[in-house]
């Protein structure tokens, strides 16, 4: 009977014709190998006690919710509370996203003054204004400068719509120049996110479809609107009149400001404004609103405020990372990072990553979109959206850390609301409740925390939740101020430093 040889102890036995030579240098071998390893064990302990003691000084804060909640916004006010130098150095980067947002508001104001309009560029219409703090007529377009006292016909108004998009037709250059410049280096373009239409009057279509720019997260674009090019572009725009007309094709920013008569008066025409109440589209109510501030805006010496700053509407594809250190205190040496992900449907995938190493989410609801549909979905409802995506993150078991709720954009909720839009109308189990701020408020406020605790896997986890207008920087930043302290407490409790 042949016996059974383990063939990994005869590899490791030593040969049967060792010589003594042989036997005391295999075994120096041995125990300078054992060496290396034992060395190699220390050393990832020492990696891991390390990594131990510094997740101890670092809290990580994820923020989620759909596209257009506020989540950069959020971002950037972190940023201004507890990194302002830098947000400063940023400051003139956002200007050619404000002057996209300024040209992509125009232009949307363009497609939706189409034929169908007939009746209300009639003549009848003009004596039922309702704005009396906007008195041209849509024939003064002819003209910035023109009164025109009389009524123009259906014809003519047309004619004097198309001379002024003629005169505004620089415009679609600007945005292409604005666009490839914000793309930065190795992309042909600022990638575009597919298409969708104007949501109007009951979530239908208005207009022609719209490409929503987005920039890579891993593509530094504020570094080509910033530094020497910000001085560059000082210098173009004391060149001599000698190249002014190569210059201006080739400048965005002159292009923008040499239409600004016009946008003006394309934007306080009170036939425009019946038209677009008309269909529901309220620019006033969109990320990047600056049609009441053309003229400061498109000043030579235009400098953006920090308002302006956080109006500013930039889709970002991607995981953009914030670092800050706090340097005060108890709080003194812990670095806090930021985490803002994409929230377009499609993006929703890369956040699973980031669930199981982060002490805190702060998931922004926009419930001023409750007579919204998605961009990316025209049938579902932004509402809706919000609620389901809420529970996913609810229900998820990796959440083990503390959830903090923003019920955003209040303020155009309360303009809503106060405009006479039921909710009943678009959410049919708010039934005959008061549609007023306060009832509306409380509704959402008892929805997604009742949401929370039937689908929430671990009872000990708390949810926080602030009604928010994340564009308001007095009252965000005493929100993040709150917030911030409630994080640092519970996250110093669970690291044992409290």
């Amino acid at each position: 009977m042949v016996e059974d040889i383990d063939p990994l102890s005869a590899a490791y036995s030593p040969p049967v014709d060792e010589t003594p030579a042989e036997r005391a240098k295999r075994e120096a071998e041995e125990v300078a190998a054992k060496k290396v390893s034992d060395e190699i064990d220390q050393m990832l302990k020492d990696e891991a006690k390390q990594k131990k003691i510094k997740s101890k000084k670092e809290v990580k804060v994820l923020l989620l919710g759909q596209s257009e909640s506020g989540k950069s916004t959020c971002l950037k006010q972190f940023q201004l509370l507890y990194a302002p130098t830098s947000f400063a150095a940023e400051r003139q980067a956002w200007k050619a996203v404000i002057y996209l947002n300024l040209v992509k508001s125009v232009r949307r104001i363009l497609d939706s003054l189409t034929h169908q309009d007939d009746d209300a560029m009639s003549d009848d219409s003009y004596g039922s204004g309702q704005r009396p703090e906007t008195p041209m007529s849509l024939g003064a377009l002819a003209s910035p400068q023109s009164e025109f006292s009389n009524r123009q016909s259906t014809d003519d108004n047309y004619s004097q719509f198309a001379a002024i998009k003629l005169r505004l037709s620089p415009l679609t250059l600007a945005e292409d120049l604005l666009v490839r410049q914000l793309a930065g280096d190795g992309e042909d373009e600022a990638t575009q996110l597919g298409n969708y239409h104007l949501n109007g009057k009951n979530g239908t279509s208005v207009g022609n479809k719209v490409k929503e720019v987005f920039v890579r997260s891993g593509n530094n674009w504020k570094k080509a609107f910033s530094g020497s090019n910000r001085q560059k572009d000082n210098d173009s725009t004391t060149s001599s009149s000698d190249s002014g007309h190569n210059s201006l094709k080739d400048d965005p920013f002159k292009l923008v400001a040499a239409c600004a008569d016009d946008m003006a008066a394309l934007w306080t025409d009170r036939t425009v404004r019946q038209i677009l109440e008309r269909k529901k589209v309220r620019l006033q109510e969109s990320s990047g609103f600056y049609l009441d501030d053309i003229q400061r805006i498109t000043a030579r010496d235009y400098v953006p405020s920090t308002q302006d700053v956080l109006n500013a509407r930039l889709k970002t594809v991607g995981v953009i990372e914030h670092h800050f250190a706090l340097d005060k205190g108890g709080e003194k040496g812990v670095d806090w990072k930021i985490y803002d992900v994409g929230g377009h449907r499609s993006q929703r995938q890369t956040w699973a990553p980031f669930f199981d190493d982060v002490q805190a989410i702060i998931f922004l609801a926009p419930i001023s979109a409750f007579d919204q549909t998605l961009a990316e979905d025209s049938k579902i409802n932004r509402i809706e959206d919000s609620l389901l995506l809420f529970r996913a993150i609810a229900s998820n078991k990796l959440l083990s850390k503390t959830i903090i709720l923003f019920l955003n954009k209040i303020d155009i909720l309360k303009s809503k609301l106060d405009a006479g839009v039921r909710l009943s109308r678009y959410v049919k189990s708010y039934g005959d409740r008061p549609n007023d701020l306060d009832s509306v408020t409380r509704y959402f406020r008892s929805k997604f925390g009742a949401v929370h605790r039937e689908n929430s896997p671990l009872q000990t986890r708390d949810l926080f939740i602030h009604l928010t207008t994340v564009t308001d920087m007095k009252t965000t930043s005493a929100i993040i101020a709150d917030i911030r302290e409630t994080i640092l407490r519970r996250h110093l409790q669970n690291s044992s430093l409290l």
